[in-house]
C-alpha cells in the first residue's frame, strides 16, 4: 500500500510537470509564468529586497522624482516609492491566493454536487446562483468590510464566498458532461455511495476544469482586492498596497507621475501574468472556457 501511495504521488507531480512544460512550451504561457514567479518571489523575499523601509517618511524628500537613494523616487510623505512597489503586492496575493482556493473549494463541491443529484434541487439551487450573480458584488464587499472590518480573515472569506457563486455554475456544467458517462453508470450498479462517486468517479475528471476557472478567478479577485483597498475599505495604512498607493497620490498627478505608475505597472503585469497563464492552462488541460 505505501509503495502504491508513492507511485500516485509520484505520477502526481509527474503530471504537474507536464502540464508545466506545455504551459511554458506557449510565448505566451511562458511570459505569464514569469511574471507570476516574480510576483511570488517579490512577495515571499520583498523584505529581503527593498532598499529602505516602507515605513519611514523624509520630509526632505516630498514628491522627487528618481535618485540615487530613491530609485522610484518618493510620495506625498517622503516614502521610497520602489521599496513600496515590492512590498505592495505581499497582502493581495496572500487574501487572494487564500480566498482562491476557498472559491474553488466551496464552488467545486456545491457544483459537483447539484450536477450530480439534478431533479429540484438543482433547480432550485441555480435560480438563487442566478439571481445572486445579479446583484453588483462590490456593493456586498463594501457593506461586508463596513460591517465587520477589514481584518485579511474577513477579506479572505468574504472573497471567497462571493466568487464561489460563478464557480457553482461552471463546475455545475462540468458534471454534467461527466454524469452521463458509462462509468458513472458502473459506480451505480456497484451501489457505491454518494461521497465515493462525488470524490473519485467525477472529482478527478472535472479537476482540470477546476484548476482553470480557479486561476481565472484568481486575477479577478487581485482585481477586486485592489478596488476595495483604492476605495479605503482593503488595507489600512501605513502597510504597502498597490491600490491603497495609487489612492494616496493620486491628488498629485498634475504634479508629477512618479507615485502612481509604479504600483499601476505592478498591478497591471502582475493581472497579465495570471491571464496569460490561466490561458495557456486552459489550452494545455484542453478545457474550452468559451463553453462553459
Amino acid at each position: 500500500m505505501m509503495l502504491s501511495r508513492t507511485l500516485e504521488r509520484t505520477g502526481q507531480v509527474g503530471n504537474g510537470l507536464q502540464v508545466l512544460r506545455r504551459i511554458a512550451a506557449r510565448p505566451s504561457g511562458l511570459v505569464g509564468l514569469i511574471l507570476l514567479a516574480a510576483h511570488l518571489a517579490l512577495a515571499l523575499a520583498g523584505g529581503l529586497i527593498a532598499p529602505i523601509d516602507p515605513s519611514i517618511q523624509d520630509s526632505d524628500a516630498i514628491l522627487t522624482g528618481a535618485s540615487w537613494v530613491h530609485w522610484l523616487g518618493t510620495d506625498d510623505l517622503g516614502r521610497d516609492i520602489l521599496s513600496r512597489t515590492i512590498l505592495g503586492g505581499r497582502p493581495a496575493l496572500i487574501v487572494t491566493v487564500l480566498g482562491t482556493a476557498l472559491a474553488v473549494a466551496i464552488g467545486g463541491t456545491l457544483g459537483i454536487f447539484l450536477g450530480y443529484v439534478g431533479g429540484r434541487i438543482d433547480a432550485v439551487a441555480m435560480r438563487f446562483v442566478d439571481a445572486f450573480l445579479a446583484i453588483p458584488w462590490l456593493l456586498i464587499l463594501l457593506v461586508v468590510v463596513a460591517i465587520l472590518g477589514n481584518s485579511s480573515l474577513v477579506m479572505i472569506v468574504t472573497l471567497g464566498c462571493l466568487y464561489s457563486v460563478a464557480i457553482i455554475r461552471v463546475m455545475r456544467g462540468a458534471t454534467l458532461d461527466v454524469v452521463a458517462q458509462d462509468y458513472i453508470t458502473a459506480a451505480h450498479i456497484r451501489a457505491e455511495r454518494l461521497p465515493t462517486i462525488l470524490s473519485r468517479e467525477i472529482l478527478p475528471n472535472v479537476l482540470d476544469v477546476a484548476l482553470v476557472e480557479g486561476a481565472m478567478r484568481w486575477s479577478w479577485m487581485i482585481l477586486t482586492f485592489s478596488g476595495l483597498s483604492f476605495l479605503g475599505f482593503g488595507v489600512a495604512p501605513p502597510t504597502p498596497d498597490w491600490g491603497l498607493m495609487v489612492a494616496d497620490s493620486r491628488n498629485y498627478l498634475q504634479i508629477t507621475l512618479w507615485p502612481v505608475l509604479p504600483p499601476m505597472i505592478a498591478l497591471s503585469s502582475l493581472i497579465l501574468g495570471l491571464n496569460l497563464t490561466a490561458d495557456a492552462l486552459a489550452k494545455a488541460l484542453g478545457v474550452d472556457r468559451s463553453q462553459r
